[in-house]
């Protein structure tokens, strides 16, 4: 199966929210990393701060936010900063947040790799914090940046409060400094960038819930139900009573229903309604549609009703897909549908479009990376309509040609399949085996967008096999680059269509299963499913043979096109025998 695309996020704070022309220096810095899109540039004059955020793949995103605090440290000079906001550096905190396809742990491992590298390369002092950090209590942010900028030389100094990173040689220079020398150059540079923490932390999802009332204080009273924090415990009157204290001489406080979450009521003039604003500070624990069901529950408790959901800032694709399968679930309905439909199933049941539409591709990280990844790489093939796709393959041009058409057919096969456990999961009568045909029809899409992928793939593996045929070949040393690239570049395209070959293959299990115990209506469909599978193995397994001939390591060659004609033969093997289902049961 295809693995899923990394992508992280990262949110700097930079301490400079008045000059644009230097925010500007920074954030070119920050999109001079290709691959890199930047989401929003946030300056606030009070603070004298700007809020960066930018996602990309992970190693896009670590390169990017180095050149962003090497570029802030050499523009802006700590020694001359004031502003509202605390801080202690140039570039004051840089998270890296997981949104897709990795850990929080990796993120934090990339973060301590990340300030390394500002130590040794730009000279900047950094402090590892929350999911990065080394100390228990540097998780806080605060314990980071106490005395702010004001105390560098005491921070930098005294071994508790030293930065987790210091560039090589600034603690010789310190005791220099310290006895009346002049700041030498790594200090010099130190007092002008100040200290960064540096770090990993769960994506945070801001959302409204829209309440059919204008009251505050029953938006409060629901706000302090759920939110982890929860309300304060009185003496007497719940509400008016004097807040009990523990020995310390603390407010004691009795615990919402939601963990990792931030919650309070408030009244909008431009909607007329109140809201519960909230800030979901871990999804893993408490997801969107826990959340959602939460609100619901304590509102319907006060004689209130949830209208709608309005998400502030963008969404991991993810919370939207659990969320709409959570709801199918719950309607008894196969969850092995379109992304595009369980993304609509979610807008509907959280009411995301009860203020204003909802557009999944300007709210949803991952889409607006693939659009703009798209409009960066040109025309696609998966875009197309079913007649421009086959009147682009009927082209002149070489490309696409039979392991694109043999992915394609593959992608078909396990469609017909997902198509035929989708309508037995809904049929009357059947209700109690919804589950069993919801988990094939999951596999199935699953098993659809790797071949589509594939689809993309094997057309730009020839277009690999053409780049390094012009190649220059003036030298010795060019011919020779130009031959490993040709060999390289056509060992991939053999790699390619043996990929597809498995995951068509992987289609005969979906199909056979339907046709035995799917939905007697639609065997039919489970046999033309077999059909389109057994053509894309076999498809695909020429052009595994046409360019394994090309290789000049020949044991590896062989190893290649016995692997396809295995696999050729178990796919006449599969089809025969879902064939006799289908026409059994005709």
């Amino acid at each position: 199966m295809a693995k899923e695309k990394q992508i992280i996020e990262c949110v700097p704070n930079y301490s400079e929210g008045r000059d644009m022309s230097i925010i500007k220096q920074i954030t070119d810095a920050i999109t001079s990393v290709e691959g890199i899109k930047l989401l929003d540039v946030d300056p606030g004059e009070a603070t004298n701060r700007t809020v960066v955020t930018f996602v990309g793949e992970p190693d896009a995103v670590v390169e990017a936010a180095f050149r962003g605090a090497r570029k802030a440290g050499e523009v802006i000079d700590m020694r001359k900063h004031h502003g509202a906001h605390p801080r202690m550096g140039a570039t004051d905190v840089l998270p890296l947040i997981p949104v897709a396809g990795i850990t929080l742990e990796e993120c934090a491992e990339l973060a301590r790799k990340l300030a390394q590298r500002m130590a040794d390369e730009a000279g900047i002092p950094c402090y590892a914090y929350e999911a990065s950090a080394f100390k228990p209590e540097r998780k806080n942010l605060a314990v980071c940046r106490a005395g702010e900028y004001e105390a560098i030389i005491e921070k930098l100094s005294n071994p508790d409060k030293q930065p987790d990173f210091m560039p090589d040689g600034l603690k010789d220079e310190l005791e220099q400094y310290k006895t009346g020398g002049d700041a030498l150059p790594h200090l010099a540079t130190a007092l002008k960038t100040g200290c960064t923490a540096v770090g990993a932390r769960d994506f945070l999802i801001a959302v409204n819930w829209n309440l059919n009332t204008t009251s505050t204080r029953r938006a409060n009273a629901i706000a302090f139900d759920v939110r982890e924090k929860g309300r304060p415990v009185r003496e007497g009157n719940p509400i008016t009573g004097t807040p009990k204290k523990d020995e310390q001489g603390n407010v004691t406080y009795k615990p919402g229903t939601l963990k990792c979450t931030k919650a309070i009521g408030w009244y909008i003039d431009e909607y007329g309604i109140a809201q519960v604003s909230m800030n979901m500070t871990n999804i893993n624990v408490t997801p969107l549609h826990v959340a959602f069901d939460e609100v619901c529950r304590c509102a319907q408790n006060r004689g209130i009703r949830v209208t709608g959901t309005e998400i502030v800032g963008l969404v991991p694709k993810r919370a939207l897909i659990e969320a709409g399968r959570y709801f199918l679930q719950k309607q008894n309905r196969s969850t092995g549908i379109p992304e595009e439909d369980i993304i609509k199933i979610a807008i509907k049941s959280m009411g995301l479009d009860d203020l204003k539409p909802f557009n999944p591709r300007e709210k949803v990280i991952e889409y607006l990376m693939e659009d703009t990844a798209g409009q960066s790489a040109g025309a696609h093939l998966l875009p197309l309509t079913v007649k421009g796709f086959a009147e682009e393959t009927s082209r002149e041009s070489p490309a696409p040609g039979g392991g694109t058409i043999a992915a394609y057919m593959g992608a078909l096969g396990a469609a017909l399949g997902t198509m035929v456990a989708n309508l037995s999961s809904h049929k009357a009568g059947w209700d109690d085996r919804c589950a069993e045909f919801s988990d094939w029809a999951d596999k199935g899409q699953a098993l659809m967008a790797e071949l589509l992928a594939l689809v993309e793939e094997d057309t730009a593996a020839f277009n690999r096999i053409m780049a390094a045929f012009g190649l220059p070949k003036k030298t010795d040393e060019e011919k020779a680059a130009r031959l490993d690239a040709i060999q390289s570049a056509t060992l991939y395209a053999a790699q390619v269509p043996l990929h597809t070959m498995k995951a068509s293959f992987a289609a005969f299990e979906i199909c056979k299963a339907m046709a035995e115990n799917g939905n007697p209506a639609s065997v039919s469909d489970a046999g033309v499913g077999a059909l389109a599978a057994r053509a894309a193995v076999l498809g695909a397994g020429l052009n595994v043979k046409i360019n394994a001939a090309q290789l000049k390591d020949r044991q590896q060659a062989e190893a290649l096109i016995a692997e396809a004609n295995d696999l050729m033969t178990k796919a006449d093997e599969c089809e025969k025998a879902i064939l006799a289902i289908v026409e059994s049961k005709l």
